[in-house]
């Protein structure tokens, strides 16, 4: 397996930002949306810039017949980032007291970004999986959002303790979404990105294209 690099990884940090103005738009009129994370966001988590709606438009596009995209979380207010960074880093933290900072902080970014760094806080990232054409999710392996310790290591994309059906749908949503230009994040099968710092970094683009930026919810 090649080396995965961490959201907090100094080089995802040292990646400059260009920021293109590009606006946050409402995806919800373009694809299949679920409401599950609706309570935390109030509404936020439908937006996306425009350039990483254009490209699951693209990625749709090119699933096989009978598939679809199920988007279930893009933009994630700073707040609520720093929310679930901390929540996550307590709960490693008082699971590991002998680690050190660095230990708990790079562990906790196997599963939720540094806010620092966050593409969701910049619309970049969106959290999505596939579903048939009558709407029913198919079997990635893990449910969205399983992190690594509940899964045994499953959640990553790359797992080898997922049924060979899970990993094929895997490969299906993967070659889609990687065609249409996006990277994912290694440790999260459903996490995909563009314009963001660890996109730049994985592409070996100059900079990346969006910063963070706040968002008033719905």
């Amino acid at each position: 397996m090649s080396e995965i690099i961490l959201m907090s990884d100094a080089r995802v940090a040292a990646v400059p930002v260009e920021e293109n103005g590009e606006p946050l738009v409402d995806v919800s009129a373009r694809l299949r949306v679920d409401d599950r994370k609706h309570e935390d966001s109030g509404g936020a988590e439908v937006f996306l810039r425009q350039g990483v709606l254009d490209r699951l438009l693209r990625a749709q596009a090119l699933l096989p017949d009978g598939l679809r995209l199920l988007f279930v979380e893009g933009y994630r207010p700073p707040a609520l980032q720093r929310h679930y960074f901390e929540t996550y880093a307590d709960g490693l933290r008082a699971a590991h007291p002998d680690w050190s900072a660095d230990r708990i902080r790079s562990a906790a970014s196997r599963y939720v970004s540094p806010p620092e760094i966050a593409p969701h806080s910049a619309g970049a990232a969106v959290d999505l999986t596939l579903t048939d054409a009558d709407g029913h999710e198919l079997d990635l392996g893990t449910a969205m959002n399983a992190n690594p310790e509940e899964s045994d290591g499953a959640c990553y994309t790359g797992a080898g303790n997922i049924t060979e059906a899970a990993k094929a749908n895997r490969a299906v949503l993967g070659e889609a979404l990687s065609a249409a230009g996006l990277v994912n994040y290694p440790t999260e099968w459903w996490h995909w990105s563009y314009g963001d710092r660890y996109w730049a970094l994985q592409t070996g683009a100059p900079a990346a294209l969006y910063a963070a930026k706040e968002h008033e919810s719905r």
